[in-house]
């Protein structure tokens, strides 16, 4: 998705979510759009559960999850030289980070960074990974080390990556002498589970 059809699909995205709960079409009224802001607010409520994941990923004490998120999008990959030899190497993630509700809540990018449409943003590191299938991209531990804006992941401490499907490098004998420099998009989708720092007890239900 472009920079200027995800702007729109934003725009529309916040708009429709009100107007979804009442009556078909969209109004942009400002109090159609303050309602969208507050279904999108209660989306990130914390959803009383926790997820099913390896013991490796687990998120340290002190912290609770605050909302998940789907991602959809692309993996890319550049088919990189080093020396003889030849490999694609990941570059970023491009994808779409959608409500369970299914309304647009943000995007996910290089960095990696996640950004709501509140404009808030966390980037992270890899802290652990665990390849759970031979046919996705591993699922992933990250520390939220940097914040932008005032939202909902501007506070973020921890993300999971989990339940991935695609994403997985192209064939090794695809990148060559002739195709240095090529960029591959790799369909993926994860889900996205989002902590914050709370003195909360963690609860005990798997999340569904």
């Amino acid at each position: 998705m472009t920079q200027e059809t995800r702007s729109h699909f934003i725009v529309a995205s916040v708009l429709c979510i009100a107007a979804a709960l009442a009556t078909a079409g969209c109004s942009t009224s400002v109090d159609s759009e303050s309602q969208a802001q507050s279904l999108a607010a209660a989306e990130t409520r914390a959803p009383g559960c926790i997820p099913d994941a390896p013991a490796a990923l687990s998120v340290p004490d002190g912290n609770r999850l605050a909302f998940r998120l789907k991602g959809v999008g692309v993996q890319i990959y550049t088919c990189t030289a080093s020396g003889s030899s030849y490999a694609w190497v990941f570059k970023a993630p491009d994808a779409d980070l959608f409500f369970l509700n299914r309304f647009l809540a943000g995007s996910h990018y290089v960095g990696p960074t996640w950004e709501g449409l509140d404009g808030s943003t966390v980037v992270g590191t890899k802290k652990a990974a665990v390849a759970v299938s031979t046919t996705a991209v591993p699922w992933l531990l990250l520390q939220g080390t940097s914040h932008t804006g005032t939202g909902y992941m501007s506070d973020v401490t921890y993300v999971q990556r989990l339940n991935t499907t695609g994403g997985l490098a192209p064939a090794a004998d695809s990148c060559d002498a002739a195709h240095v420099g090529q960029l591959a998009n790799i369909d993926y989708t994860a889900e996205y589970y989002f902590y914050k720092a709370s003195t909360l007890p963690a609860p005990t239900r798997i999340c569904k």
